[in-house]
């Protein structure tokens, strides 16, 4: 449990699964920002962190916002003397939210989505790569979604800014593996944080479970987390410009 030892590590976006992620870089030992659009919500998991041992900031992230991300980066620098990974996190949910179609979806809507989603993980990363690359290499690692591969009759604007972000890794990879970047995505399936658990119906469940190989349980944060973990360390130095679905085997591909 000290793999991140020495490192600092940005966490772009809390909740279900950005909490997990920075309580358990923190517990590997890294120094660790965590920024969300709700400040107060992030104050709690830092206060926890701290409580627990664990060195962490919070601070008001607007994934959307230029001047916002680059300031969560300079946070990180000013606070702990670099940056050696970064962990973008956040979403756009907004097509969703009104269950649109190709046919019938507001274009202000697709393109809040792709403001956020796509350009946005962008920004991250022409934040981020720079300090890294002074600190002589570091790890992008972005969340994804397994709707960047299951086709669906609604949330178009998601699943293609699900898609970018693969793109968008994979560029990094291949372009900065010389400068010692490493860049993943995480592609979570369903994963059962506490919010979604309070108001998911037995039939998301169901439904779940009917595409899942693993039975036993669904995902929970901690699954992302772990798979983070080993991916921000020197356990995952070898592994650059891959999609790693945790989803449970709903999606099996080659």
């Amino acid at each position: 449990m000290n793999r991140l030892s020495g490192k600092v590590i940005v966490v772009a976006g809390g909740g279900g699964i950005g909490s997990e992620l920075a309580r358990r870089y923190a517990a590997e030992g890294a120094s660790i920002v965590l920024g969300d659009i709700d400040a107060a919500a992030a104050q709690t998991v830092v206060d926890e962190i701290v409580a627990a041992g664990g060195i962490a900031t919070a601070t008001e992230l607007d994934g959307g916002d230029e001047a916002s991300i680059y300031a969560i980066v300079d946070l990180a620098c000013a606070t702990y003397g670099g940056l050696d990974g970064f962990h973008a996190n956040y979403a756009s949910f907004a097509d969703g939210a009104i269950a649109a179609s190709v046919l019938d979806m507001p274009m202000d809507v697709y393109d809040e989505v792709m403001r956020v989603n796509a350009r946005g993980h962008l920004l991250c990363t022409r934040a981020a790569l720079p300090k890294m690359i002074e600190r002589g290499g570091g790890v992008m690692l972005y969340t994804s979604s397994g709707s960047a591969y299951v086709p669906m009759p609604i949330r178009p604007a998601y699943a293609m800014s699900k898609s970018a972000i693969h793109a968008l890794m994979r560029t990094v990879a291949i372009k900065h593996g010389p400068d010692g970047i490493r860049a993943n995505v995480i592609a979570p399936g369903i994963i059962m944080h506490e919010k979604l658990e309070a108001n998911a119906s037995p039939g998301l469940k169901e439904w779940a479970f009917g595409r899942n190989a693993v039975k036993a349980r669904l995902g929970r944060p901690a699954d992302i987390a772990a798979t983070g973990a080993m991916l921000m360390s020197d356990e995952g130095a070898y592994i650059t410009g891959q999609v790693l679905s945790i989803d449970g085997g709903s999606s099996m591909r080659q």
